[in-house]
């Protein structure tokens, strides 16, 4: 099974981007867009952004297995990929166990759902899998073209890689602020970045995971320590970023997902500043 080619850089949204963001940034060279944010199964704006360019892919960054039902993401994935051949990768995960009433071991939700996606015939190698610990990354290369995990850092891409081995994909999110690089303008980026990463504070299987990769309880207690916020997002000049981000490629990762923070307004201007130094042809 070949590797889903995604280029080396993507970018992973909140919701999803407008049609004319997705062709904004098909132009500066980004190769997908990774629209997240436990989307509904119907994925009904998946079309209008392949439509409106002419080779960005679209994965989804994830559907929720809790929330969206696998027949409904089936029929999805099957009506995209008759109209859009090949450019769309169908991305899943079990969300944040925590925020469903009904309790069931993850991991078994999990297996159920791509058992669920085999049967409706989903190819293994469109479908991806969000993975931080051991089990759901060799998961997730037993059943699916690879593994994304989210909100991780370079070491734990090294440590992904070498268990799920060389012919899984490995798609990393990232998280970005721009700044001028000075010591007044990082301490704003660390605010913004603890506005989006306060929301995983509360979260196991994130918790767990920066305990493996040897954070201390003192970093990951609220709002989270420096060295914490500092490892997961990327702030500064765009060399800077784009070295933090290219960590990723030297660790083994075949794509990086770049998620800019600080509102809408900010996407295009900070994708567009990062082109250049990313190597895109922006």
């Amino acid at each position: 099974m070949s590797k889903p080619n995604l280029g080396r850089f993507g970018v992973w949204t909140f919701g999803a981007p407008t049609p004319e963001q997705a062709a904004e940034i098909e132009k500066l060279g980004y190769a997908a867009v990774w629209p997240g944010g436990s989307p509904a199964g119907d994925l009904a704006f998946v079309e209008p952004l392949l439509a409106a360019t002419e080779k960005l892919q679209v994965a989804t960054g994830i559907v929720n297995v809790w929330t969206a039902p696998a027949a409904q993401v089936a029929e999805s994935f099957h009506r995209i990929e008759a109209a859009h051949p090949g450019r769309f990768i169908l991305g899943v995960g079990i969300g944040h166990p925590e925020h469903t009433e009904e309790y069931r071991k993850p991991y078994d939700v999990l297996v159920e759902y791509l058992d669920d996606l085999d049967a409706a015939g989903v190819p293994v190698a469109r479908r991806v899998v969000a993975a931080l610990g051991p089990k759901v990354l060799r998961l997730a290369a037993d059943r699916s073209a690879g593994a994304h995990p989210y909100l991780t850092t370079p070491e734990h891409t090294a440590q992904a890689r070498e268990l799920i081995g060389p012919a899984a994909f490995l798609a990393p999110e990232h998280k970005v602020v721009l700044t001028d690089g000075s010591d007044d303008a990082a301490e704003e980026a660390r605010a913004i970045g603890r506005q989006t990463v306060d929301f995983y504070l509360n979260l196991s299987n994130y918790l767990n995971n920066w305990r493996r990769l040897g954070f201390t309880e003192d970093d990951i207690a609220k709002p989270g320590s420096d060295a914490l916020i500092d490892a997961v997002v990327a702030h500064g000049t765009p060399d800077a970023i784009a070295a933090r981000l290219t960590e990723h490629l030297d660790a083994g990762a075949d794509h990086v997902t770049i998620q800019v923070l600080g509102g809408w307004d900010k996407l295009v201007p900070t994708l567009t500043a990062l082109a250049g130094p990313l190597g895109l042809r922006g």
